[in-house]
């Protein structure tokens, strides 16, 4: 993948913790994984607002519905890998 220098302004303080926590990865990863992070971030938010302009808001049934889903999903997810199963096999 191609990558381009750039300068960027970050405070002192908050480079110091970076570099910490980068450590052996470095922090140009860190910086481009965090980057990543906020993109997908801010798409999924832009998602949000669209469909609730086009659905309406989410009630709070369906909030508990969806969250409920998530941790069965997260359950299997954890069975999955504390079995030894590849996640990408087939149940």
């Amino acid at each position: 993948m191609a990558t381009k220098k750039v300068t960027v302004t970050i405070p002192e303080d908050l480079l110091d913790e970076i570099r910490a926590e980068a450590a052996e990865r470095g922090l140009s990863a860190y910086v481009a994984e965090a980057l990543r992070f906020k993109r997908d971030r801010d798409r999924l938010l832009e998602l949000v607002d669209w469909l609730q302009e086009e659905h309406g808001p989410v009630t709070k049934n369906e909030r508990t519905a969806a969250l409920a889903e998530l941790d069965d999903l997260d359950a299997e997810h954890e069975r999955r890998a504390t079995s030894g199963h590849d996640a990408g096999e087939a149940a």
